[in-house]
């Protein structure tokens, strides 16, 4: 037999927004593949989102063994489904920056009008932005896997290394002595005349000082890197700038921004050049030239002013030429050539430009008549367009008709056109004055900084050698080789930096001044290179740089680009993507200046780096160390695990060819892409940064290193640091080369002589450690002088603990202060401890300073230290620091707890067995397991237990685990450890006892008894956590109950039908208020004397006793939550139980568990005998229930009320058959009774007449009418309460008449009946009238139809009024439908609200399709919230869209809640409306693409209901809002029919999308 073998794939699931955005915070997508096996991106979108219109998905990801080619996407067609989340998976194989986008048409707004579309015209298709995925490089290192965290990097500045290989060999063996695993190189290329490592002369010529064989020399030291000191390497890339000197720029000045190139820069060449020429001239003009004081500086001031700014007259850089736009103006109007600029004429026409005054006139040709505006360009580049001008004369004067005409002359216009001018100028003039400021300004800043301040490196006399001003500019010399160019070309602008400059604004482009403006800080050895928007700009520099990065790629395992934040982004891209090709894993770099951390992102996500370095010696202060050290350290311990969704997908894929074949399991391991900050280089120290002995002391040489080694990153330092080198290396002028006692000795841990190397060794091989084994969890402590830092491993909880006590200036020698460390159940063994003492007087920093050949360090002595206590209490360790252990002291410890040694046996074991605990449960225990809200709860204990009270929180919403896991699903997400349930679960285990006792309790009651073996599948799980110490307990807590959730939420969705399982996450979160809402519930039953399960009508509003069970409630929500999730047995239970206590015609509104069932709904047997309907069309042999029999409460067709136990109850029986004919045959006849028990002890609110209830039906159209307005026996059923505001008594909306959702349902079952009668499975054609004639049901439908439209619409135009019967005088709005029909008040008829759309799903055959879809779209803009529907038109005057139920003030309309269905936005109709309008407007779409508008339109309406029930503690969707889908806090926050009413939307859909593909026109 052939063995089979598992093979694990790693999916990182991607769900996209409705705008194909992803559902990533911030947007940045950062995978660190763990394997060198590909990666799946699986993308996840809902079927019918609105990008799945004409949509695309593009994927610049390419297919294996294909070159990556950032320009070229993959298309991946969404196809839309209703039912289905899409998901696209597409392996990545390689490391790099990847893009995604998404085309589609936007869905047009919904309107009762479709637009046709030419067929030939394309549909127009809008791109969402580019989005990134970084995949992160997976670098080796003698064979094995080297994460990016393990990296510990050491930069060295290659001219200071010697001779290779000699010289470099011994530094090469000293760097890995040290333990660390990878070198960066500043670049290794020729150097230009400054002699600075970044000024390149030759980017494709190695340095033949370091290297004298050039390339073959680099080959053998990379070799020897890896093969003899197990180092990678990295180097420096330069993108930005060459050498000022560089050769090639005498053939290619193109390269850079010249006055060819960059027209822009004249005016900023012409003031650097007259500024260099002043310098020259001081002695002359009897200036300083050296400056003392800065009245010197004044006396220079005013130089530059008088003989520079004015004699080279910048203002015409700004300015119109007057007399030269003048002349061109009149020239033109005398010619005719006039043109008025499209849009340019206001409503008063040209007529209004004559009459304006001169300062308007001068606007008009500033907004439509000037050019050269795009940038300062030569002098007088802006000028007014001659015809825009002549068309303004032409408005002024009228037409030109020579000087002896009637217009006027020439002179005339020309004057009038130079006061315009005159006036256009001023703004110009405006804009120099303010510039000229600037350019004075900074010139006088920098010539003080360089000259006077102390802190500056006070430049001495003002010579040809050290000019006024540093030079913007370099100018190529002429001769020979540049005697083709054109002497603009020569002018090449240098590169610089600008505080706070935007990184994304070229500046030295046309869109920046900074360089005229002396913004810059110029680095003058260095030439600033122009790329243009692509190689065809600047061909022959695209190809050099590209031959640079590939040659840098060939022989490098990283780069750390240069001044990335100036060098422009495409240009960035371009060149890692040549370089990726060379080496896909290729680890990139890179220091930011961007000035924003958002910006950084740009940047991040766009070129794919890999790490950005951070620099710990930025710190001023202890605890500014502290905070970067817990930027970069890690997750908090005892984090979350937040990473797998799912690993027990198991396929088998389709084998391949022919013939045996190892058969292949695959495991997919699905992970959430989580927000992660941007990965960093932190270094100690860079060879740009200040080192300790000059920033702080040098004794934090050793606190500051070791701090950084315990961070959760890759680290770095620089040649000198662990050398301990008094001052920064001058990267520029020094010559003396490194020295370093690591080069010439071999490194041992511990003490010694000559900086830190010994500890460095031992905090390197600790870090590297880490990093590979993944310790990524940290808890970092900041006191006073010191930090300590703890970092573990998430799985084996073994960690290093660092107490570390920096020295900054004035810490002195003591101590500090420092309370003892309790480690709480951790043992811990003491690695070492010690001191640095540096040698840091003066004469001793002078005499290394002195050193002509060599870089020395400081002498200083690492020194062990005994001063540490460890007292071990139990399993607990107490750490304190004795008597000294002054500052730049250390003390490392390793540690462990021993509850948790076989800590990754415990996350396996806790994790695992779930679903077989669960897998004989059914739903009814999968309601007490996951729910029981506290009424519930009270009513199952007899009052003993309620839900969990958690201290700082409050109680959870329910006692079962969705109660918990409501709390817990963002306590993960955020990894918010400081939440008061992690606090609750260190302070104690009463959460844990709780859970279980409760479960235990509950099986060994009648009823859960399978309960059992979850409850001891939690029990095992729990005492395995109770052992480990405490503040690892919420990490475990949150594992087992995850783990428990997710397998009973799994069962329950197993228990329900294929749509369900198989459908989207929203349809699932619908399905489980099913199971949310159904329980035993001992104070209401079905019956009187027998507990079964019922269904709520919301929680904990109605979840006991009389206040469970509402007739209507229930058969609103029955098709959704029943029928539409397989429930079958429990759908046919309540028809059974509704059916058993039909009363006159009617099931009770509020059930009583059948002891006391009231009759006061007039709606609830239609929404009955309609669930009925529906279950024999849905149940497989549905039809047999109207066969069913059913013992009743009361005597058929006798209106007598007796008490349940009365002999007479339950002593007859009658079947579904006759129950429906009995409701039927009661309202045929006509009903008039008053209620059984009327009065106070019935309902205290209810006036004495609104007890008396009257039904019929009007034979002249089949409607059935009924009420009072007294009473309220509809859904809208508030009574109002307030005596104070005199509305006891008195309802907020009646409702009576002729219901229209009431007149739908009950055509819906006249015409099901009809048709069963007709083919003989109901043997009752009709009903017996009050006058005892007969009616068949066809016959009743057909009354109703044929008076439907007239009775119930409302016409767009008054001109058909007489068509139907309206009074034009009460109408509000038009197009609509009414909500009653002859009612107690004419104007209530006319009112909008959301019940139309019921009839309309019930029956939508009654109306006119037009009209439907009109009164459709009316509610859509009228009365459609964010989630639910307005239950009033806004225009109304009753309307009132805040209910307090809790108000008791002298207001009618709201005191006492009275205004419940008088504007707030209920969403139960939400899945009616939607019903309506995807059945209404598919019947009008003729094709696929206006079909899968109609699904769109659909979806787009619900984003507001998913968002609710994701954040929904009770998981579910409430009852009402207020106005716009405010919160209502008297609202019952989970409403069965709130959820059931969209599980019907997606039955309908599902149906819908069937009978579409049946007719081979697929929606997907």
């Amino acid at each position: 037999m052939i063995p089979k073998t598992m093979v694990s794939s790693e999916v990182y699931l991607l769900p996209l927004n409705d705008d194909g955005s992803p559902q990533v915070p911030g947007e940045y997508i950062y995978l660190a593949p763990k394997t060198r096996d590909p990666v799946v991106i699986r993308f996840a979108i809902e079927g019918t989102s609105s990008i799945c219109r004409h949509g695309s998905l593009w994927v610049n990801i390419p297919g294996k063994g294909t070159p990556f080619r950032r320009d070229q996407f993959r298309e991946f067609k969404l196809v839309p489904d209703f039912n289905r989340t899409l998901e696209i998976s597409i392996p990545i194989h390689e490391a790099g920056a990847y893009a995604f986008y998404t085309t589609y048409a936007e869905l047009p707004d919904l309107s009762d009008t479709l637009s046709h579309t030419n067929g030939s015209s394309k549909t127009k298709t809008k791109q969402t932005p580019l989005y990134y995925i970084d995949v992160a490089p997976r670098l080796t290192l003698e064979g094995q896997p080297l994460p990016l965290p393990a990296l510990s990097v050491f930069s060295i500045i290659s001219k200071f290394m010697g001779k290779y290989p000699q010289d470099w060999e011994r530094h090469l063996r000293g760097i890995s002595d040290r333990g660390y695993n990878m070198i960066h190189f500043t670049p290794l290329q020729v150097r230009g005349a400054s002699n600075s490592p970044y000024s390149l002369y030759d980017q494709l010529g190695w340095d033949p000082n370091c290297f004298p064989e050039g390339e073959e020399d680099v080959q053998k030291m990379v070799e020897s890197l890896e093969k003899n000191h197990s180092l990678l390497s990295l180097t420096d890339i330069v993108l930005n700038h060459t050498a000022h000197n560089s050769a090639w720029l005498l053939d290619h000045p193109e390269a850079g921004y010249n006055l060819t190139t960059a027209p822009w820069l004249e005016s900023a060449y012409l003031l650097d050049t007259k500024l260099l020429e002043l310098g020259l001239r001081f002695e002359k003009l009897g200036l300083p030239t050296e400056l003392k004081s800065v009245d010197d500086l004044l006396k220079i001031m005013e130089a530059i002013k008088k003989e520079v700014i004015a004699e080279i007259r910048l203002w015409e850089y700004y300015t119109l030429d007057v007399d030269r736009d003048a002349d061109a103006a009149v020239e033109s109007w005398i010619a005719g050539k006039v043109l008025f600029p499209e849009g340019s004429i206001g409503l008063e026409g040209i007529g209004g430009l004559r009459s304006a005054k001169p300062e308007e006139q001068a606007q008009f040709l500033i907004k439509h008549g000037l050019q050269g505006m795009d940038y300062l360009g030569e002098r007088f580049r802006r000028n007014a367009s001659p015809s825009v001008a002549a068309a303004l004369l032409s408005a002024i004067f009228g037409k030109y008709e020579g000087d002896t005409g009637d217009s006027a002359d020439q002179a005339a216009a020309r004057t009038k056109i130079v006061e315009i001018l005159d006036i256009v100028n001023v703004p110009f003039y405006k804009e120099y004055d303010a510039e000229i400021a600037e350019i004075l300004q900074q010139l006088f800043n920098r010539i003080k900084y360089v000259r006077l301040d102390e802190h500056g490196p006070k430049m001495g006399p003002i010579n040809k050698e050290s000019p006024l001003i540093e030079t913007y500019f370099t100018r190529l010399p002429q001769n020979k080789q540049t005697a083709k160019h054109k002497k603009e070309d020569l002018v090449l602008v240098n590169n610089g930096w600008v505080w706070g400059g935007n990184a994304l604004v070229d500046n030295a482009g046309p869109e920046s001044r900074v360089y005229l403006r002396r913004e810059v800080i110029v680095w003058g050895d260095c030439t600033k290179l122009r790329y243009g928007k692509g190689p065809e700009d600047s061909p022959w520099l695209w190809e050099h740089m590209t031959k640079y990065a590939r040659m840098l790629a060939k022989y490098f395992a990283g780069f750390r680009i240069d001044n990335c934040h100036s060098t422009p982004l495409h240009v960035a891209e371009h060149i890692l993507d040549e370089a990726r090709r060379v080496r896909p894993d290729l680890y990139v770099v890179a220091e930011l200046f961007t000035g924003s951390e958002e910006m950084d992102y740009v940047f991040v996500k766009r070129l794919g780096l890999s790490s950005l370095v951070r620099e710990a010696m930025q710190a001023w202060s202890t605890g500014e160390l502290s905070r970067l050290v817990h930027r970069h350290g890690g997750r908090p311990i005892g984090s979350f695990e937040v990473d797998e969704i799912s690993s027990a997908d198991v396929r088998t894929p389709a084998a391949n060819g022919s013939g045996p074949s190892e058969p292949q399991y695959t495991r997919e391991i699905i992970r959430r892409i989580k927000q992660v900050p941007v990965q960093a280089l932190f270094m100690d120290c860079t060879h740009d940064n200040e080192v300790p002995a000059q920033k702080r002391d040098a004794r934090d040489t050793l606190p500051n290193a070791a701090l950084v080694a315990m961070c959760s990153s890759a680290i770095g330092s620089v040649m000198g640091y662990d050398e301990i080198y008094p001052k920064l290396v001058d990267l520029v002028g020094e010559t003396r080369l490194y020295t370093s006692g690591a080069s010439k000795f071999p490194v041992k841990v511990g003490e010694g002589k000559g900086g830190i190397a010994g500890v460095k060794k031992l905090l390197n091989q600790i870090h590297t450690l880490m990093g590979m084994d993944c310790y990524d969890e940290t808890h970092i402590h900041h006191e006073d002088q010191y930090v300590t830092v703890h970092r573990v491993h998430p799985g084996s909880r073994k960690g290093y603990f660092l107490i570390a006590h920096t020295a900054f200036p004035g810490y002195g020698n003591g101590n500090g202060a420092f309370n003892p460390v309790h480690l709480t159940g951790t043992k811990a063994k003491h690695l070492g401890s010690w001191m640095l003492e540096v040698d840091a007087s003066k004469e001793t920093t002078d005499e290394v300073l002195s050193d002509k050949k060599q870089l020395r360090g400081l002498p200083s002595r690492l020194i062990g230290l005994p001063g540490i206590r460890m007292e071990v209490k139990g399993d607990d360790t107490v750490i304190t620091v004795r008597d000294r252990f002054p500052p730049g002291s250390i003390a490392l410890f390793e540690t462990w707890i021993p509850a948790a040694e076989h800590s990754s046996g415990l996350d396996a074991f806790v994790t695992s067995g779930a679903k077989a605990a669960m897998e004989e449960l059914d739903l009814v225990d999968l309601n007490f397991l996951l729910y029981k809200c506290e009424p519930e709860e009270r009513d199952a204990s007899d009052g003993r237990d309620g839900t969990y009270d958690i201290p700082g929180h409050g109680k959870v919403v329910y006692a079962g685990l969705q109660g918990w896991w409501s709390i817990l699903k963002d306590i993960i997400k955020d990894n918010n450890l400081a939440h008061p349930l992690c606090q609750n679960l260190r302070d104690g285990q009463w959460a844990l006892n709780y859970i279980v006792g409760r479960l235990e309790r509950a099986s060994q009651r009648e009823g859960y008894s399978k309960l059992g073996k979850p409850a001891a599948w939690l029990k095992d799980r729990f005492d395995a956590i109770r052992v480990i110490p405490s503040f690892l307990l919420p990490r475990y807590f949150g594992l087992v109950l995850r783990t428990a959730y997710n397998a009973a939420v799994d069962r329950a969705i197993s228990l329900m039908n294929t749509n369900v399982q198989t459908g989207q996450w929203f349809l699932k979160s619908l399905a489980l208020v099913s199971a949310q809402q159904t329980g035993l519930v001992k104070s209401a039953s079905l019956y009187p004397n027998r507990l079964v399960p019922s269904l709520a009508a919301g929680l904990p509003h109605f979840a006991v006793e009389w206040a469970r069970c509402w007739g209507r409630d229930v058969f609103i929500s029955l098709r959704g939550l029943y029928l539409g999730t397989g429930r079958f047995d429990e759908a046919k239970e309540h028809i059974h139980a509704f059916a058993s206590v039909l009363k006159h015609g009617m099931i009770p509104n509020l059930l009583g568990s059948g002891n006391n069932p009231r009759y006061n709904a007039r709606d609830s047997v239609w929404f009955f005998l309609q669930c009925i309907q529906d279950y024999t069309e849905i149940v497989p042999d549905g039809l047999s229930i109207l066969n069913d029999k059913v013992k009743r409460r009361f005597l058929p067709y006798d209106d007598t009320y007796f008490p349940s136990d009365d002999p007479r109850a339950y002593s007859k029986e009658s079947t579904i058959a006759e129950v429906i004919l009995e409701a039927l045959q009661r309202h045929a006849e006509g009903m008039k009774f008053r209620e059984a028990n009327a009065g106070p002890g019935l309902d205290m609110q209810m006036s004495d007449q609104g007890f008396n209830q009257e039904i019929k039906v009007d034979w002249s159209n089949g409607f059935v009418f009924g009420g009072n307005q007294q009473n309220c026996g509809t859904w809208m059923d508030k009574m109002g309460e307030s005596e104070r505001a005199g509305s006891k008594g008195v309802p907020g909306t009646p409702r009576d008449g002729a219901a229209i959702e009431i007149t739908g349902l009950l055509y819906s079952s006249l015409r099901w009946l009809a048709h069963l009668n007709k083919t003989g499975r109901f043997e009752p054609g009709g009903v017996r009238k009050a006058d005892g004639s007969e009616i068949s049901f066809q016959r009743w439908a057909d009354t109703i139809k044929e008076n439907f439209e007239r009775c119930y619409f409302v016409p767009l135009s008054p001109s058909d009024d007489k068509d139907y019967d309206v009074n034009p005088k009460v109408v509000n709005r038009r197009g609509i439908y009414k909500d009653l029909y002859l009612s107690g008040k004419e104007y209530e008829d006319y009112q909008l609200r959301p019940n139309f759309p019921i009839a309309m799903t019930a029956a939508p055959d009654l109306f006119d399709p037009k009209h439907a879809m009109h009164a459709l779209c009316v509610a859509d803009s009228v009365l459609r919230g964010p989630t639910g529907m307005a239950t009033l038109d806004p225009s109304d005057l009753n309307y009132r869209p805040y209910y307090r139920n809790s108000e008791d003030s002298t207001d009618f309309a709201t005191s006492k809640g009275r205004n419940y269905h008088q504007g707030p936005e209920w969403l139960w109709p939400t899945g009616f409306f939607l019903r309506a309008l995807l059945k209404v407007d598919l019947m009008r779409r003729q094709d696929a693409e206006g079909r899968t508008e109609a699904f769109q339109q659909v979806t787009r309406r619900l984003i507001g209901c998913k968002e609710m029930i994701e954040r929904s503690p009770w998981a579910g969707l409430t009852e009402l809002t207020q106005k716009n889908g405010e919160d209502c806090p008297d609202s019952s926050p989970t409403q069965a029919w709130s959820s059931g009413c969209l599980i019907d939307l997606y039955m309908d859909a599902a149906k819908e999308q069937a009978r579409l593909e049946a007719k081979s026109l697929p929606l997907r």
